[in-house]
């Protein structure tokens, strides 16, 4: 089968190690089925995967991809993310795996076929395109989770949103304003703080700009570039999600506002079956769904990971198979 992977390991320059290529047809083990792919969702962590963070070198090659739509067996519209596991101290909740593990355990999704647990595989609105859908598990699901579980915000609440314009930004943007919460947002780019504007956003800032108010919550995904800001930005008893660290790990952590305005720090990543279709139910009302920048084939996928390593996204770029 064709697929878009990692030829080995390459920290200085991880597009150097990209092949779109032949691969071996996945094996399906029992209580498995083989699904077709028909779009991938492009993530950060395929970038950590070309460059050897969080991996094993004798892991290589291997397929990038950490969620896609496409059919099962049946023909029935699937997303799918590989792994499922029920979290410590749960009987009743099923927690998605993040794709840092997913990627350890089996190959990614960006390729023609890929098997799968039955159990793992999550149904998609007849209403959303296949680049929609591709969109709904690493980028939509995660964001719910931050704004509605993790931060626990509420109709009327409010939330900051750093680093406006890539897939979970834009996502956070549309279901916070969706959800009834007022959303501001930061950008580094004029054009990134229209977009998140038309998005719904209420204000939009240069980062670093202090806004009107003191929000319930902050999500940052960018870490070391935004902490302090976020720190001064949300409310004393507030929340800052943790969703990622594009810009790098934080220095320092500035504990004393922490302590001193019992900020409460939580992590994020992935999220639930419930979660996933609450968020459908709340898509299904009011008629929001994923920002798709582009859709390229699979050929074009050097070119495609070049935009995301240089930040030029606007929502989600996506690779659709024929």
């Amino acid at each position: 089968m064709k697929a878009v992977y990692a030829a080995r390991p390459d920290a200085e320059d991880p597009l150097a190690a990209l092949v779109v290529g032949e691969r071996p047809d996945p094996e399906v083990p029992d209580g498995w089925v083989r699904v077709r792919v028909r779009s991938v969702s492009l993530n950060h962590k395929d970038l950590w995967t070309l460059r050897g963070v969080g991996l094993n070198h004798d892991k290589y090659p291997r397929i990038l991809g950490c969620e896609a739509a496409g059919e099962d067996p049946d023909g029935r519209r699937v997303a799918l993310y590989p792994v499922l596991e029920s979290p410590p101290g749960t009987a009743d909740e099923t927690l998605i795996l993040p794709a840092a593990q997913l990627v350890g355990a089996r190959p990614g999704t960006l390729a023609e076929y890929i098997a799968v647990p039955a159990a793992s595989l999550l149904p998609v609105p007849d209403q959303l395109a296949w680049e929609e859908a591709a969109c709904l598990i690493c980028t939509w699901l995660p964001a719910y989770r931050m704004l509605f579980t993790k931060a626990g915000l509420q109709p009327g609440d409010s939330v900051l949103v750093q680093g406006a314009a890539g897939g979970l930004s834009t996502a956070l943007i549309a279901l916070g304003v969706a959800g009834g919460l007022r959303v501001y947002a930061t950008s580094r780019t004029a054009d990134k703080r229209e977009l998140a504007r038309r998005l719904g956003a209420h204000q939009v800032f240069e980062p670093k700009a202090q806004l009107p108010e003191q929000v319930d919550a902050v999500i940052d995904s960018v870490g070391r570039a935004t902490w302090t800001h976020s720190l001064h930005s949300v409310r004393p008893g507030g929340t800052v999600v943790v969703a990622g660290a594009t810009s790098g790990d934080v220095s320092p952590a500035r504990l004393h506002r922490v302590y001193f305005h019992q900020v409460n720090i939580v992590g994020s990543f992935s999220g639930t079956r419930d979660e996933y279709a609450r968020m459908l139910r709340l898509m299904h009302t009011t008629g929001i769904r994923p920002l798709v920048d582009d859709v390229m084939p699979p050929q074009d996928a050097r070119a495609a990971f070049k935009r995301l390593l240089d930040g030029d996204v606007r929502g989600n770029l996506v690779l659709s198979w024929p």
